[in-house]
């Protein structure tokens, strides 16, 4: 689960009733684009014949430049969690990192989703005694591809839903 129960106003859009802006919730989409593609070749290593993931990822970006509607990111967002149901450790978290960002178009808060499903799948990645210092580097890297514009809405969204993430914002 990466979704409080109750939705943070800054993360709803302002036609929603919201204070999000379109062009920093575009912004938080591309973010948890850049998550999910940093990791996604450990999921096509291991299944190079399903393009789900990957599909997801370019279409939350097509959805950010206004060629794919919501429904659509959304959708392939939801076939790439699909993907990752049977399969097991870095591949099965980063084909969820990509679900997570495809829904970005449809609820803003599953940024962090595709932040955090990419963690656990660098530290899937690696022998246990080196998981946490290599979920540290990944969530280091996340933060260094921040917009300044949306920078101090995702530390503080990390700090207040680091507990149902997994714990993996500690860095």
């Amino acid at each position: 689960m990466i979704l409080s129960k109750v939705r943070d106003p800054r993360l709803v859009t302002i036609r929603r009733g919201g204070t999000l802006t379109d062009s920093d919730h575009r912004l938080l989409a591309l973010w948890a684009a850049s998550c999910a593609e940093h990791v996604l070749h450990l999921f096509e290593s291991a299944h190079p014949r399903d393009p789900r993931p990957r599909q997801a990822i370019e279409h939350i970006r097509a959805w950010v430049r206004g060629e794919a509607g919501m429904m659509e990111s959304r959708a392939a967002g939801g076939h790439a969690m699909a993907a990752a149901r049977d399969k097991r450790g870095a591949a099965r978290h980063a084909a969820y990192a990509a679900g997570q960002a495809g829904a970005v178009a449809h609820v803003a808060a599953h940024d962090l989703g595709a932040a955090a499903y990419a963690i656990k799948a660098a530290r899937a990645a690696v022998p246990a005694g080196e998981s946490e210092a290599e979920g540290r580097r990944e969530c280091r890297w996340q933060r260094d591809q921040l917009p300044d514009a949306i920078r101090e809405l995702v530390l503080d969204d990390q700090r207040l839903r680091n507990d149902i993430c997994w714990s993996v914002f500690d860095c």
